[in-house]
């Protein structure tokens, strides 16, 4: 059976102690991060806490957060996953109190759990969803529980035959895709949408805008239109699972391998390795 870290006990799944009254559970207060472990080792971990930290100061939380790197290394290694990919999720319920009240309640839980993950694939399509993202909404840029609009969405594509969907937000400007953070490569130049417009900060976003800096290749936050998706010559998102991805199809247009898209995710891999091998030495010492 899989076990779990929750509030500093671990766990079998089956005795997961969630509240029936936790927010979490009935009105999406909670908060969460996916990472990815490569050979039972949490790859960008301190990034993932750090972003996680400033999700909760947004909601008023003062979360006591464990030794998360040793809390989900050791977390890999109980679960059978210190080989290949893993799934680690950290995440935060609202626990019981009233509706109107955004304090986290005295019986919230934090918990941490891994999962096998399979290969990332080397493409996917996408398609528009008819949906606006609300660039305003208080929870945007949050990776809040309330997920439901992104599952609808991303059912929606899937049931058209697609991979994944991305939005374009109320302004009509590129936000993102309903799991990923969105690319637009022109002129060999790339542009991803700016933080204003509503979009994830995303742990891959950045660490690929950085890598792009390093490689020379310019890359710029953009408001993009339609009309800049439309004349992309290259399309990729970013997730913590999937890495760097290239889009293949985007509605009815195909999209061949690009070379800028095929360099950074090359670059990527070489990174995602280099930083699981720190993130072992220390926690080895």
């Amino acid at each position: 059976m899989i076990q779990l870290w929750c509030n500093g006990q671990w766990l079998e799944s089956g005795d997961f102690p969630f509240p029936p009254t936790d927010r979490g559970v009935t009105l999406g207060l909670g908060l969460f991060e996916t990472l990815l472990a490569v050979d039972g080792v949490p790859v960008f971990a301190d990034r993932h806490l750090a972003r996680f930290k400033q999700s909760c100061e947004r909601l008023g939380w003062n979360a006591s957060i464990p030794d998360f790197q040793k809390t989900a290394s050791e977390l890999l290694v109980r679960n059978h996953l210190t080989t290949g990919r893993a799934r680690v999720r950290l995440a935060i319920s609202g626990g019981s109190g009233p509706m109107h009240d955004l304090a986290l309640g005295i019986d919230h839980l934090v918990s941490v759990i891994a999962l096998p993950v399979g290969d990332a694939p080397e493409t996917l399509t996408m398609s528009l969803s008819p949906w606006p993202r609300n660039e305003h909404s208080p929870l945007a840029g949050l990776k809040c529980a309330s997920y439901a609009e992104n599952v609808i969405a991303l059912s929606r594509a899937q049931e058209m035959g697609f991979d994944e969907t991305i939005f374009f937000n109320t302004a009509g400007h590129l936000c993102e895709a309903a799991t990923a953070n969105v690319f637009v490569i022109r002129n060999s130049r790339i542009y991803t949408p700016p933080l204003s417009s509503g979009c994830l900060p995303g742990i891959t976003r950045a660490v690929t805008m950085e890598l792009a800096t390093s490689l020379g290749i310019c890359c710029e936050e953009s408001h993009l239109t339609s009309s800049d998706v439309a004349e992309a010559e290259e399309i990729f998102v970013t997730s913590s699972l999937r890495g760097l991805t290239g889009v293949s199809k985007f509605d009815e247009r195909m999209f061949p391998s690009g070379p800028v898209t095929q360099r950074l995710r090359e670059a990527w891999h070489a990174t995602v390795v280099s930083a699981a091998k720190e993130s072992a030495r220390c926690l080895s010492q």
